[in-house]
C-alpha cells in the first residue's frame, strides 16, 4: 500500500516544511486537493501554492482537481510541478480529451468519481488514465467519516482491471485510519489518501509505517492483475 497524505491538513502557514515534513516521513505521494468553490463548496488553495512547494520535495505530487472545467488549468499545474494530475468525471463533458491533455504535458492523467457516481462510468476510460481515484467521502472537505460502501466499487473496478489485465491504479481518499486502511486493502487499493491522521501524529513517519503495516496484513485478499 502506498500512502498520500493529503495537505488539505498540513499547517497552512508551513505549507512548504510540511510538505519536506511527510517526504522524510516515508509519504509516497504528495496530495494537493484544489477546490474551486464551485465544483464543491469549499476553496483550498491553488497554483501558486503548488509552485512554491515543489522545491521543497521530491515525491510525486498527486494533484487532485475538484474544479469545474479542468482542462483549462491541466497544463499550468503541470508546470507548477504536479507528477499525477486526478480530474473528476463529474467536471467535465469530454473526459477523453482531458485525459489526453494531461499525459500531453508529461504527467500521469487520473480519473476521479464522486461517491453518487457509478464506478461503471469510468471503464470506457480505462486505457486513457494511469489511476481511477474513487472518493470515500463527499469531496470539499476533510475529516470526514470512511463510506466503507465504496469498497463495493473498489472491489468492482479491480474486477474489471484483472479480467482486461490492466495496471491502472486504484486511489481512495477521505476517512483513511489504522481501522479503515484494512478494508481498502482487502478491496484491492494500490494508494490511500491520508489526512488528519498522519499530519496531526506526534510522528508523521510513524503514522505512515501504522498505516502500511496494517495495510499488509489484508492486501493479499484482493485479486491482482496477471503479469506476462
Amino acid at each position: 500500500m502506498k500512502i498520500a497524505p493529503s495537505m488539505l491538513a498540513s499547517d497552512f502557514a508551513n505549507f512548504g516544511p510540511e510538505t519536506r515534513r511527510m517526504e522524510q516521513g516515508g509519504a509516497d505521494y504528495i496530495h494537493l486537493d484544489i477546490m474551486d468553490g464551485l465544483f464543491v463548496p469549499n476553496l483550498s488553495f491553488g497554483l501558486p501554492v503548488v509552485k512554491a512547494a515543489r522545491p521543497y520535495a521530491e515525491t510525486p505530487f498527486d494533484v487532485h482537481l475538484m474544479i469545474q472545467e479542468p482542462a483549462k488549468y491541466v497544463q499550468r499545474f503541470a508546470g507548477a510541478g504536479a507528477d499525477w494530475i486526478s480530474f473528476h468525471l463529474e467536471a467535465t463533458g469530454d473526459p477523453a480529451h482531458t485525459a489526453e491533455l494531461i499525459r500531453a504535458c508529461g504527467v500521469h492523467p487520473a480519473l476521479a468519481v464522486k461517491p453518487a457516481t457509478p464506478v461503471e462510468r469510468v471503464y470506457p476510460y480505462l486505457d486513457l488514465v494511469d489511476m481511477v481515484l474513487i472518493m470515500t467521502v463527499e469531496p470539499g472537505f476533510g475529516g470526514q467519516s470512511f463510506m466503507a460502501d465504496m469498497m463495493d466499487k473498489v472491489r468492482l473496478l479491480r474486477g474489471r482491471l484483472l479480467a482486461e489485465n490492466k495496471s491502472v491504479l486504484i486511489e481512495i481518499d477521505g476517512g483513511v485510519n489504522e481501522e479503515t486502511i484494512a478494508q481498502a486493502a482487502a478491496a484491492g487499493v494500490d494508494i490511500c489518501v491520508a489526512g488528519t491522521g498522519v499530519f496531526k501524529a506526534a510522528d508523521a513517519g510513524e503514522a505512515i509505517r501504522a498505516l502500511k503495516t496494517v495495510a499488509a496484513q489484508y492486501e493479499g485478499r484482493a485479486p491482482r492483475r496477471k503479469e506476462g
